[in-house]
C-alpha cells in the first residue's frame, strides 16, 4: 500500500464520503482508501449522508444509486447544492448508467459493479486532480459562434438553432461547442472525450455515446437519421452544419 500511496501522490487530508447500503462495500472502500492516504466517512442511507455532509466539508463523494431511503441521483444534487464536490457513482445496471450520463445531474464519473479497489482509486485520483489543478491565469472570454443554423455563446452559456433556444445540459453544451469550433472536422472518440471530459478521464467510452445520442435528440429533426452529427465508422464523429 505504500507503493500505491506513492503512485497516487495524493494529499492525505482529502476527505471522501462513501455512501452504499452494502456494509461490505463501505467497509472495503473505507479500508482501501484509508490505506492510500484518504480520510473516509461512510453512510448507508441518503439521510445519514446529508447529516455527515452538514458537519464535514467533503472533497469528494462515492455514491451508490440504489439507496434504501432515496435515489442516489437526488442525493448527488443535494450534496452539490451544498458544496461543489466531485461525485463518482457506483452502478450495476445499464438503465442507471443511461440516467447518470444522459440526465447530467452533476456526476463527474462512474464505476460499474463489480469493481476492484485499484479502479476506484484511479477514478478518485483523476477527479481530485482535476479540481486540484492550480489556475495560473484567468481564461480569456470566448467569442460567440455562428455556424449554419446554430448560434452558441460560451460566455452566457446559451445555444440556439434557427433562433430557438436549445435546452442543453452542461456536457451537451461543451460537446456542441467543440463541434461548432471545428465544423466538418472528423473527430476521434478519444479527442472528443479529452476535449469535453479532460485528458485524465478514466471512465468508459459509453459516456460519449450516450452524450452524443442525447445531443442528437435536441438538435436533429430526426435523431435516428442525423444530418448534423454524423457517425464516421472506425473514426468517430463529424459535425455538419
Amino acid at each position: 500500500m505504500d507503493i500505491l500511496r506513492g503512485k497516487l501522490n495524493i494529499m492525505p487530508n482529502f476527505h471522501v464520503l462513501v455512501v452504499d447500503d452494502d456494509p461490505l462495500v463501505c467497509k472495503g472502500l473505507k479500508f482501501n482508501l484509508e490505506q492510500a492516504g484518504y480520510r473516509v466517512s461512510t453512510a448507508s442511507t441518503a439521510h445519514s449522508a446529508l447529516e455527515l455532509a452538514g458537519r464535514n466539508p467533503f472533497d469528494a463523494a462515492i455514491l451508490d444509486i440504489g439507496l434504501p431511503d432515496d435515489n442516489g441521483l437526488d442525493l448527488c444534487k443535494k450534496l452539490k447544492a451544498r458544496r461543489d464536490l466531485p461525485v463518482i457513482f457506483l452502478t450495476a445496471r445499464r438503465r442507471e448508467l443511461d440516467e447518470i450520463v444522459g440526465l447530467e445531474i452533476g456526476a463527474d464519473d462512474y464505476i460499474t459493479k463489480p469493481f476492484s479497489a485499484d479502479i476506484v482509486l484511479a477514478h478518485l485520483r483523476a477527479v481530485l486532480r482535476r479540481i486540484s489543478r492550480p489556475i495560473t491565469e484567468p481564461r480569456p472570454a470566448e467569442e460567440p459562434l455562428i455556424v449554419g443554423p446554430f448560434a452558441l455563446n460560451p460566455v452566457s452559456h446559451t445555444a440556439k438553432k434557427n433562433g430557438s433556444d436549445l435546452d442543453l445540459a452542461p456536457r451537451e453544451f461543451e460537446l456542441l461547442h467543440m463541434f461548432m469550433s471545428y465544423p466538418e472536422r472528423a473527430f476521434t472518440s478519444e479527442e472528443l472525450v479529452e476535449g469535453v471530459w479532460g485528458v485524465e478521464f478514466v471512465g468508459e467510452p459509453q459516456v460519449l455515446y450516450v452524450q452524443v445520442r442525447s445531443l442528437r435528440m435536441k438538435i436533429e429533426e430526426d435523431p435516428s437519421n442525423p444530418r448534423h452529427i454524423l457517425t464516421l465508422r472506425g473514426v468517430g464523429y463529424k459535425f455538419v452544419p
